[in-house]
């Protein structure tokens, strides 16, 4: 194995909130991995690279300030994956505990767990925006709602559809990503996690032959503002009357702008209480009139 890098950033939590907004949005990756970590004063993020990262590439890609403290050094084979994991401690979200191999033996009693390792895939779970989803799903769950045709629009690693697939083993559930890893570290986690029934694919947004003419009662996208934004047109069209769609991957001052395009689709939004700074939102089809 080759040795790693980790770049290491520390501001405030809004500012490195940004910067992995934009770090998502590059394509191709700049980087393997990274990591943002709102328990340390200031803020910090970890960003993995292969190779000895160009620190001005880093700062175009992620709109990092020159005065923002950025150290980088080489991490030790045999220390990687302990120091990407530093910090990151089970996530609890209503009646989910999200969790790391490094907690399995630390795990309460009573709560559906999620285990899904930090990795190059977005959504491991570790900030607010998939902490969100699953508090929103759980309340769903708890007035009663059980949804039959479920859909993960850009799943990352598949949380949201595993969380789904654990509470309602008898729903139909799609999930894909518009990256091949992420497809294959969700097939994978599926399988750690003991729901393999889940159909996860390669996807560009609702562009799929699996999902022409589809609606689902629930849909899942914990993306990003931008897509989102494009995206609620079909999103819309793609939900059953009086499905939902459960919306995450949206900094609070992008909230208006994306709450607007999901209520100009003919939706109905809530907000619900942010977390970290990221928002999340539930927007209802109406019933069908007559």
């Amino acid at each position: 194995m080759s040795t790693l890098w980790r770049l290491t950033a520390q501001a405030d939590f809004k500012t490195l909130a940004n910067a992995v907004e934009k770090l998502d949005e590059a394509y191709p990756p700049i980087a393997l991995s990274w990591s943002l970590f709102d328990d340390t004063s200031p803020a910090r993020l970890d960003v993995l690279f292969d190779n000895p990262p160009d620190e001005a590439q880093f700062r175009a890609a992620s709109g990092l300030a020159e005065d923002i403290l950025a150290e980088i050094r080489p991490l030790p084979n045999e220390d990687w994956v302990r120091l990407s994991l530093e910090g990151l401690k089970p996530v609890n979200a209503g009646r989910f505990i999200l969790y790391g191999e490094h907690d399995k033996q630390q795990l309460p009693e009573g709560k559906i767990g999620l285990e899904i390792e930090a990795g190059p895939a977005f959504g491991t779970g570790h900030h607010g925006t998939t902490k969100g989803c699953l508090l929103a799903f759980d309340e769903l769950l708890s007035a009663g709602e059980t949804p039959a045709a479920i859909f993960d629009l850009g799943c990352g690693t598949a949380a949201l559809a595993i969380a789904a697939a654990k509470c309602l083993p008898d729903a139909e559930i799609l999930a894909s990503d518009i990256d091949p890893e992420a497809v294959e570290e969700s097939r994978a986690n599926a399988q750690k996690n003991a729901t393999p029934g889940l159909d996860i694919f390669v996807a560009e947004g609702l562009d799929h032959p699996k999902l022409a003419g589809r609606e689902f009662q629930l849909i899942f996208a914990n993306i990003l503002a931008g897509p989102l934004v494009e995206l609620a047109p079909g999103i819309a069209k793609a939900l059953a009357p009086q499905g939902r769609v459960i919306l995450s991957g949206l900094l609070s001052e992008q909230e208006d702008w994306v709450r607007q395009a999901y209520e100009t689709a003919g939706l109905v939004v809530t907000r619900r209480e942010p977390i970290e700074g990221w928002e999340t939102l539930v927007a209802q089809r109406p019933a069908q009139a007559g």
